[in-house]
Formats: C-alpha cells, structure tokens, sequence
C-alpha cells in the first residue's frame, strides 16, 4: 500500500479539490446533490497523471529517482500503467455520474490531456503548457461546459500559476537559472493579481479573496525568491512543493472572490493536512 500512495503521490490529491470549487464559483454553478462529487474525479484524475508520469519515466528514474516504486521494484511498469489506466476511468466515471454530458464534455479532455503530457509533451517544450492546460480544465470541469465562459478567469489564473511551477520543477534534480526563477516569480505575482481582479459579490467577499491571495503570493513568493537567490536543486524542490501547496490559498482566493466564502473556507482546510502529509509522502 505504502508504494501505491507514493506512486499516486496521493497527499498531493488535496490540492486538486479546489479546482472544480473554484470554477463552480466563477461559474455561478454551485457543487450542489451529485455535483459536489466532482472534485473526486478530479482526484482520480490527478493520481491516474501521477501513476502514468512514473510509468513514462520509468527509465529516466532509474537514473536520477531511484527510490521511486516503478524503478525500485515495489511496483512493476505494467502495474502502474493499470492504475493509470484505471484511475482514468474511475475519474470519467465519476464525472459522468455527478455531472452527466455536461461534466463529461470536459472530463474527456481533460484525461486526454493528462495522458498527452505524460506520454508525449512532458520532456519537451510544450510540457509546461500541457500541464498548465491539465489544471486549467480541472477549474473548467467544476463549471461544466455550460458554465465554463464564466470560468475562464480562473481557470486561467490557476493554469498561470500551474505553468510556472512545472517549469520550476524541471530544475529539481539539476537546479535552474536565476531568469527562470525570475520569471516564475512574476507569474506568481500576476496568478495573485488575476485572483482578486474582477466582480466581486460583495466586499465581504473582495476581502475574504484578497486576504486567501495575500497568503498565496507571501508563501509561494518567499520559497520563488530563494530560489532567484540560490537556483540550486534544493531551493527548486523546496518552491516547486511551496507551488503545489499555494495551489490551494489560490484556489480559495478565486471562490472567495466569485462568492463562495464557505466553500473557500473548506478548500482551505486542505493545506494544513497536505503540508503535514507531504512530511511521509512527496508531492513531487
């Protein structure tokens, strides 16, 4: 069991909850009777990614990650791509049942697009872009097709902040250069910005939006610095974790914002048991 939670890196799951609140929030469509079972699939989703990323690069962990379970032999290749495969189907099953076409008209997609970045995009340029447009989608899948318009704000702060994250994490065997961290560290401030910019349902709700932003950029922005700092691999893997858990301040930033303060509330319970997760499995 110990190898399946880290080959899914399954505490990392509850950073992907957020999305699909987020986008029912910018949407106006709340996650209400089978809807609020949309984050699941977006959890299944995300680990079926998890699963297929080490399958894919099983060969290159062999080398740099040994300890990961495909290269260590606690989990065959084959196994893993089973679980890939059948977390997949679990996450569109899941979709269809809560959301019916209209959820499944982005869920397809978006498992299209997880196994695209996996198998094709991830080494290349366009990697960075592949993933942002992954979580992009998972913003989308909340809202549903019909309300996806009113969602693309989000999706596209949450697919900025996705973009510079994934391109700092290249740097985490090997570190980066100060330009790159530089320039993930402007993102940032731009995803922190398009958090709050926008209508608001009140200015309870701005304040609540600005306050979950102000955590966001203070805590992903401070790990970014060191990295311009010191761009070595222990500063990248330090801000590339900082990135995947500030997904979750920006996440409640944007449903705050949108209108839903409970529902920011609750996406914000997430980041404390993910951090303290994140000390026995890694989310990266």
């Amino acid at each position: 069991m110990r190898a399946y939670v880290e080959l899914v890196r399954a505490p990392a799951a509850l950073t992907v909850l957020g999305d699909a609140v987020a986008g029912a929030a910018a949407s106006g469509n709340p996650l209400r009777g089978r809807r609020a079972l949309l984050p699941l699939a977006s959890v299944a989703l995300y680990w079926s990614g998890m699963a297929l990323n080490d399958w894919a690069d099983r060969d290159l962990d062999a080398v740099e990650r040994p300890e990961r379970p495909v290269p260590s032999g606690r989990i065959s290749p084959n196994r893993a791509l089973a679980v890939a495969a059948g977390l997949s189907a679990t996450g569109l099953g899941i979709a269809a049942w809560a959301g019916g076409r209209d959820s499944l008209r982005v869920a397809v997609p978006l498992a299209l697009a997880v196994w695209s970045y996996d198998t094709v995009l991830k080494s290349t340029p366009a990697g960075p872009v592949g993933m942002a447009a992954c979580r992009a989608l998972d913003v989308l899948l909340g809202a549903g097709a019909a309300g996806a318009r009113g969602a693309l704000p989000a999706a596209a702060a949450v697919a900025g902040h996705t973009l510079g994250v994934t391109a700092l994490s290249r740097g985490e065997v090997h570190g980066t250069s100060a330009p790159v961290a530089r320039a993930v560290l402007g993102g940032t401030a731009l995803s922190a910005l398009a958090a709050v910019a926008g209508p608001s349902a009140s200015w309870r709700h701005r304040l609540a939006g600005l306050a979950a932003a102000a955590g966001y950029a203070a805590t992903v922005g401070r790990a970014q610095l060191n990295a311009v700092r010191t761009p070595d691999a222990a500063s990248v893997r330090t801000a590339t974790k900082a990135g995947i858990h500030g997904m979750v301040p920006l996440q409640s930033a944007l449903a705050a914002r949108a209108g839903s303060v409970a529902g920011a509330a609750a996406v914000a319970l997430a980041l404390p048991l993910a951090r303290l997760l994140s000390r026995r499995v890694s989310p990266t």
